[in-house]
Formats: C-alpha cells, sequence, structure tokens
C-alpha cells in the first residue's frame, strides 16, 4: 500500500485526537462500570471497522483483509497481556478509581514503544530479507514455549519488576503511599516518583516483552508498516476498556494460551514458507483471507472450549463442596452413636 506522508500525518492526528477525547471523558478517577467498559469496548472496535471497511472503500482489497488479520491477532494476544496486568495491579495494590489513569497512560507508552519497534522492524525486513527466518523460528519457539506454559499448569506467579524499572526506582525514589492522579511529589525537598507512576511505567516497559512476539507475528500477516502500526494502535487503544470488561472473565479463559499458541505456530510457519518463496524455492504461500479463517476459527473454537472446560470445572467443585458439607454434618451424629 502506497501511504503519502500526509497520510501519515492524518491518521496520526486522527489517532491523536481519539485518544484525547478517551482521556478527556476518563480524566476523573472513578470505578468503571460494566456498562461503561462494554460501550467503550464497542466503539473502539466498531471504530477499527470502520477503517478497515475504509480501507476496503478506497480500493485496498489486500490491505483491508491484511489490516483485519493483524488487528484480531494483535487483539487476541493482548488479552493474554491482562493476565500480567491483573498481577502488576494487585502487586502494587492499585486503587479501583486509579485502575483506569494507570492503563490510560501505560498503554501510550506502550504505543510509543510499539511504533518504534515497528519502525525497526520494518527497516530490517526491508535491508535483509533473511530476517523472515528468524522471526517465523521464533514464533514457532514462542508457540511451544506457550503450550509447554499451559500444560505445567503451575500456580499463577508474583508480577516481578524488571531492571529498568528497578533502576529507575532506585534513581528517583519513590512515595510510600498513592498522593491521587500525582506522578511525582516533593518528600524532604526531594522529588520523587509516586506509587502512580511506577505502576504506569511498569505497564508500559512490561509491553514492550510482549512486543518481542507480537510485532513478529503482525509481520507474518503483512510487511506494510502503516497496516502494523494502525492495528497495533487499534488493538491497544481498546485495551484500558477490555481490562475492565473482561476482568472477571480472564480466569475462564482457560485454554487461550493453546489457542494463541497455534495461532503463532501458525504464522510462524507462514513466515518461513515467506521467506523461502522470496529465497527462490517453489513453495506454497498462505493467502491473507486463509490467515483470517484460521484465526478466527481458533479464537472462536478457543473461547467455547475454555467456558465448557470452566464450567465444569465450577459443577465439580461446587460436588466437592457439596460433598464436604454432608460429610463435616454427619461426623457429629456418627460420634455420638458411638
Amino acid at each position: 500500500m502506497d501511504v503519502s506522508m500526509s497520510l501519515w500525518v492524518a491518521t496520526i492526528l486522527g489517532l491523536s485526537a481519539l485518544i484525547a477525547v478517551d482521556f478527556f471523558i476518563g480524566r476523573k478517577p472513578h470505578d468503571v462500570s460494566i456498562k461503561e467498559a462494554g460501550t467503550w469496548t464497542v466503539v473502539w472496535i466498531v471504530l477499527a471497522a470502520l477503517f478497515g471497511l475504509g480501507l476496503l472503500f478506497f480500493g485496498e482489497t489486500q490491505a483491508s483483509g491484511e489490516f483485519f488479520a493483524g488487528y484480531i491477532t494483535e487483539k487476541s494476544l493482548s488479552v493474554d497481556n491482562l493476565f500480567v496486568f491483573v498481577l502488576i495491579m494487585a502487586k502494587f495494590s492499585v486503587p479501583t478509581h486509579l485502575q483506569q489513569r494507570v492503563l490510560l497512560i501505560g498503554v501510550l507508552v506502550a504505543l510509543v514503544l510499539r511504533a518504534i519497534f515497528i519502525a525497526a522492524g520494518a527497516a530490517i525486513i526491508a535491508s535483509f530479507s533473511w530476517v523472515f527466518y528468524i522471526f517465523g523460528a521464533f514464533l514457532i519457539y514462542t508457540a511451544w514455549k506457550l503450550i509447554q506454559e499451559a500444560r505445567a499448569d503451575e500456580p499463577e506467579e508474583e508480577f516481578e519488576e524488571n531492571r529498568l524499572l528497578k533502576s529507575i526506582e532506585n534513581r528517583f525514589g519513590v512515595a510510600d503511599k498513592y498522593h491521587g492522579t500525582k506522578l511525582f511529589i516533593r518528600n524532604n525537598g526531594k522529588r520523587v516518583l509516586t506509587p502512580l507512576m511506577v505502576v504506569m511505567l511498569a505497564i508500559g516497559t512490561t509491553d514492550v516483552l510482549f512486543a518481542l512476539d507480537s510485532i513478529p507475528a503482525i509481520f507474518g500477516l503483512t510487511q506494510d508498516p502503516y497496516i502494523v502500526f494502525t492495528a497495533n494502535a487499534f488493538a491497544l487503544m481498546g485495551l484500558r476498556q477490555l481490562y475492565f470488561l473482561i476482568g472477571g472473565l480472564l480466569k475462564k479463559l482457560v485454554h487461550l494460551s493453546y489457542g494463541l499458541s497455534v495461532i503463532l505456530g501458525f504464522i510462524g510457519v507462514k513466515l518461513v514458507l515467506h521467506a523461502l518463496h522470496e529465497s527462490g524455492v517453489h513453495v506454497p504461500e498462505i493467502s491473507i483471507p486463509f490467515s483470517l479463517a484460521v484465526i478466527c476459527g481458533v479464537l472462536v473454537i478457543t473461547t467455547i472450549t475454555s467456558l465448557i472446560a470452566s464450567k465444569k470445572q465450577a459443577e465439580r467443585e461446587a460436588a466437592e463442596a457439596a460433598d464436604g458439607s454432608d460429610g463435616s454434618e454427619k461426623a457429629p451424629k456418627d460420634s455420638v452413636g458411638a
């Protein structure tokens, strides 16, 4: 897709305006209701759909397909990221009325960092076509690792701060409590960070680790930097509302890791085939419509099987609890009879 500088500027300005509106509406710290989160989640999804359909309307059929495939992939990967966001919020004991502000700024930091990653990735791909082999191998390895972690069935781990975050905390110091929406305060004459600022940095910098698989994944679907950036932007900007909407449902998506591993493995194979094709080897290439069908199909199946498995698990736990209560009631009677 041939993208002029004016279109880039218009797109960035348009996205900035949407972010400004979102910030203005949520500027006052408050507990986000399910209704509010649901409404804005639908708004962001509709805006993404309109953007993709707009590409189709202006004759960019391939670009439109690539955008939807990339957007759905990034959105599904971002849902997995919400698990970590939950751990971060718990680690820093973020008050519920401040969580939406944390996510808004954190997502903005993540968006800037991803833009840098995308620019670097596009430059590397333009200069070295063999990088597709590396991207493909990395995604296949990541897919295998996700399956291993899912099968391990380990208890939920606590979030650990990365080195960058620790160095910032040591350099500036951190206040011992939250001070509303303030990011810095004066403590004994010294300017220090508030816990709110630390959490925002934690959300933003942790996303860099997520970008290590999501950026190669979307480059496996399209090599157009404009599509890669807009798909990431729309997926990230609706993440804050999605956090509050499905926060309680995250634990029910027990098969999500398996679904994501299949998607990443599939895109990894697609990248390797593309790399072989670029090297002159006659191999079949996977089309965007087929990729979109596979991604959507895997997500639908994963969601359905997750909900079924969660329901069965809840029924087993309820049955075990009932058996336990029956046994505790019978025990005193048996002892009296003895």
